[in-house]
């Protein structure tokens, strides 16, 4: 290949098998096995869920640590990122996420949200001026209630009595004081990198549609939804009687905001209570990577997830990367462990080549538990195939 010849490898994790960065290296190793003279730049990329931290210290923010409440209420250690400009970011999953769960014993109304509230507060006493919020992978259906009590909000029963964390136990909310919020939040600007668009309540809200995925008996639902608008209710009135009408009004319109519902309705109380704003996971993503600069003279951009789907299309990674590339009219491969896309939906997406592992790799089972070898072999195919096309443009036997 030529030397001026720029690849941009930015793929999304291999969910199970192996996170964003691995993938991303092992590409490049393939990649550079056979194209010895290309630059290739790494950005391994998220869309909100699990990785999305990662993705910001492979970006070059810091790494911080602190143990925190876990979805059943054990501790667990989670980390986040800040940058020198005080960006930070947060990933909900490291605190509140379903996969610290045993898949067979997923907690339903109990789990809570609380930790991921700890983690933004240390954000914000290590001085954090903007915090994206990554939503994606939650194990809760608690409104965000349990979000707000790791922020110092009081969540109390008609007996003035603490009500214990978990959607379930929101129907025995009584009264909600906002005193113990900090009120530096107010001039934080928070970002939500999520892509659901659900609203908080109802047939399309966070318990119907989300619940059952987290463990939520069908005759639990109704349940679960009426004990959410019972938070959302007495969250409007307290922020009536401690920030005025305005306030209160807000908050009763955000139950209805698009968003709302993402990670069992704590994008609701993040609207709410924070003010956050939400974007798509992917947008958010490529911001704090700085995307559009690893993009400059690229020839090729190679993106990915574990697998490419229907779902994939609805504004995951790599749709997100391929609407970036498209941009500056770069081509675009993207690898997956499996793909069920036709090649016209592929092409409809942006992407121009597909390659899966279990093309080379027919069981799953080896795919999942091997993916460096196949990664390695994916990225010298990928040479090869640049080498080819570029023989072909050329004339030549080889580049």
């Amino acid at each position: 290949m030529n030397r001026s010849t720029v690849i941009v490898v930015a793929p999304d994790k291999f969910k199970g098998s192996a996170p964003a960065k691995e993938v991303a290296e092992s590409l490049t190793q393939g990649l550079n096995s056979v194209l010895r003279s290309a630059e290739v730049r790494c950005v391994p990329v998220a869309d909100g869920g699990e990785g999305t931290v990662d993705a910001a210290v492979s970006a070059g923010f810091a790494r911080h640590s602190l143990q925190v409440t876990g979805p059943v209420s054990v501790g667990v250690e989670a980390t986040w990122a800040l940058d020198g400009s005080h960006e930070a970011v947060v990933e909900l999953a490291q605190a509140s996420g379903i996969e610290l769960l045993d898949p067979n014993r997923l907690a339903g109304t109990a789990a809570t949200s609380r930790g991921t509230g700890e983690i933004l507060q240390s954000a914000l006493e290590s001085g954090a001026q903007r915090i994206v919020l990554g939503l994606g992978g939650s194990a809760s259906t608690d409104g965000g209630a349990g979000m707000l009590a790791g922020l110092g909000v009081e969540l109390h029963d008609s007996n003035g009595q603490p009500v214990p964390d978990g959607g379930g136990n929101l129907q025995h909310l009584a009264h909600v004081n906002l005193a113990g919020l900090d009120p530096r939040w107010a001039d934080i600007e928070v970002v939500l990198a999520s892509d659901v668009d659900n609203p908080l309540l109802g047939p399309a809200g966070a318990a119907a549609v989300f619940g059952p995925q987290k463990g939520l008996a069908s005759d639990q639902v109704p349940t679960l939804d009426a004990a959410l608008g019972n938070f959302a209710n007495l969250l409007a009135e307290a922020a009536e009687r401690e920030w005025g009408s305005t306030a209160g009004k807000y908050v009763r319109d955000m139950v209805d905001h698009p968003g709302a519902g993402a990670a069992g309705g704590t994008g609701f109380a993040a609207m709410a209570a924070l003010g956050a704003k939400q974007r798509r996971g992917i947008d958010v993503v490529l911001d704090f990577v700085d995307f559009p600069n690893a993009l400059r003279h690229a020839d090729l951009v190679i993106t990915g997830e574990g697998s490419l789907d229907e779902q994939s299309l609805q504004g995951k990674t790599p749709v997100g990367v391929g609407q970036a590339a498209a941009q500056h009219d770069i081509p675009v491969y993207a690898v997956c462990g499996r793909s069920l896309l036709t090649a016209q939906q592929a092409t409809q997406a942006g992407i121009d080549k597909v390659f899966a592992l279990s093309d080379l790799e027919a069981d799953p089972s080896v795919s999942m538990s091997q993916p460096h070898r196949l990664l390695v072999q994916i990225g010298q195919q990928i040479g090869h195939t640049l080498i080819a096309e570029t023989a072909q443009r050329e004339g030549v036997d080889r580049v």
